[in-house]
């Protein structure tokens, strides 16, 4: 059986290394004509990937093997009988440490001291720990618990919760009792750090809306690693504005934010520019699941992290 898998970057084909007999490697980034009408794994740019997804049109396709956990949109510009897979187990340990990375610096007031650094101060300040906080995880897929994983021996007291309740054994961690998504508004008065990892759903779509931010408790910080769209944006200004919340965020509804945009200069708002993945971590993970899936397409198994199968 031969196959014919494309990658978008020369670094990503030079870490799958040497390949099984009768697999063929070209690069392609989706911006030149495709390399044949025929390609069993077609793994699109990293960033920006939905859409490049378009230049698959026409094309025979067997797999689209993605680069992100997330897939949102994916469904609106995929071409008709293309499956699609996700890079569940790529990302979730450097979206945690991001997680966590963000609620240290943003309690730690680390913003400020580089601030005073760059205008020669010295500038202590007696901060907010990490340590004895109250953390609301929201969201407990693969982010969610390696958040939780990560946050253990911080000496925290978590709660979990997501769309449905259960206990889960967590490595690192024991049993979680998960609460279901419907008691969020009761839990979030107790909570002094809420981390959001759910995806974007029409159902998650702007979750935290004026009411939602409103049910915080004053000075809460809110963490989002999960997708933009999570958080109304108009809500989550007003509220900083007021300095009833505080937030530290790796995503945004609109990406990049324009320039001269409320965000950039509201008061009490940590930003990243979507990284939660972008780490050495993501290079040998990425195709370590693009190798397993070629040796499953030769096995004739089916893909993993199946998330759109072909219609």
């Amino acid at each position: 059986m031969s196959l014919l898998v494309t990658v978008p970057t020369d670094r990503l084909a030079e870490n799958l290394g040497e390949l099984p007999e009768g697999v063929e490697l070209e690069v392609w980034d989706m911006k030149s004509p495709a390399p044949a009408s025929r390609i069993d794994i077609a793994v699109p740019p990293y960033m920006g990937s939905t859409g490049s997804l378009s230049a698959l049109e026409g094309i025979d396709v067997g797999l689209v093997q993605s680069q992100s956990i997330g897939y949102d949109g994916v469904t609106d510009v995929l071409p008709a009988g293309m499956s699609f897979a996700n890079a569940a187990s790529v990302h979730e340990t450097s979206t945690a440490e991001l997680a966590v990375g963000l609620a240290i610096a943003a309690q730690r007031q680390l913003p400020r001291f580089v601030h005073a650094k760059e205008q020669g101060e010295w500038s202590p300040v007696f901060a907010e720990s990490l340590a004895d906080r109250r953390v609301l995880l929201v969201g407990f897929g693969g982010v969610g618990k390696a958040i939780a994983q990560r946050l253990a021996p911080f000496e925290v007291t978590m709660t979990a919760v997501a769309r449905s309740a259960r206990t889960e054994q967590v490595d690192g961690v024991g049993d979680v009792s998960v609460r279901g998504i419907d008691d969020l508004e009761a839990l979030l008065p107790e909570a002094e750090i809420v981390v959001l990892s759910l995806p974007a759903t029409d159902e998650t779509r702007h979750l935290f809306d004026t009411a939602l931010i409103g049910r915080m408790a004053p000075g809460a910080l809110l963490v989002n690693v999960g997708r933009g769209p999570l958080v109304d944006t108009a809500a989550m200004l007003a509220a900083l504005h007021e300095n009833r919340i505080r937030v530290a965020s790796d995503v945004f509804e609109e990406e990049p934010i324009p320039a001269g945009h409320p965000l950039w200069s509201a008061p009490n708002l940590l930003v990243s520019p979507h990284v939660g993945g972008a780490s050495t971590a993501m290079n040998p993970r990425i195709a370590r699941l693009i190798r397993a899936q070629i040796d499953r397409m030769l096995a004739g198994e089916a893909p993993l992290n199946m998330v759109i199968p072909a219609s």
